[in-house]
């Protein structure tokens, strides 16, 4: 028992209390995504999943075909790009990558916002590119869904997450299994999870001769 402005109250009284509050919980039921664009009508999106399964993200090894194939359906690819097997990409439509950069083995980019990838940026074998997130205060789960920009020189290495939003400064590094959800600095190192700043990353002059 205990005193409350003024009154004994007992702690059964008390606990009745705490039950009497309504706690809000989530109905998935009223998830709405019909105000979401995927970009292109659903015969496209199921024509590219076809072609991704079979040609994409297979273990036939090669850039070509990949990068054909993307551009057929919307990608910008620059010169000199190598794509690995078992990419997976949500919309081709909404990808553009920089010249002589690298899409390493198992990587997926979950695309459902733009993906822009600089040149000569490495991005290593089982990392994941998140633009989507959901609105946890909505009782309906409402879908966020924010771009992903990653600049010139930039390595985001195996098995990290970048997410919904971030921008990646130029030759920013992401450590191996790192997660971030906020910007990189230019020609910052970073580690963890959540990622946090480690040191410059400092490159060598290039050797002549």
């Amino acid at each position: 028992m205990h005193e409350q402005n003024g009154e004994v109250v007992g702690m059964a009284d008390t606990q009745q209390s705490v039950d009497a509050v309504e706690v809000p919980v989530l109905d998935l039921s009223r998830f709405e995504s019909r105000m979401f664009s995927r970009g292109r009508p659903a015969w496209v999106e199921a024509a590219w999943l076809v072609v991704q399964a079979f040609f994409v993200s297979s273990w036939i090894p090669g850039s070509v075909h990949r990068k054909l194939l993307l551009q057929v359906f919307g990608s910008h690819i620059g010169e000199g790009v190598v794509i690995k097997p078992n990419v997976r990409i949500k919309f081709p439509w909404r990808l553009e990558i920089g010249d002589y950069s690298w899409i390493g083995e198992d990587t997926w980019i979950d695309n459902l916002a733009v993906v822009k990838i600089g040149s000569n940026v490495c991005i290593s074998q089982g990392a994941y590119l998140c633009t989507g997130s959901h609105d946890w205060s909505s009782p309906t789960f409402d879908l966020i869904v924010k771009p992903i920009t990653i600049g010139d020189g930039a390595w985001v290495a195996a098995k990290s997450t970048v997410g919904p939003g971030v921008k990646i400064g130029e030759g920013a590094v992401l450590s191996l299994g790192s997660t971030i959800s906020q910007d990189l600095e230019p020609l910052c190192v970073y580690a963890g999870a959540p990622a946090q700043f480690v040191k410059k990353r400092v490159l060598k002059p290039r050797e002549t001769g």
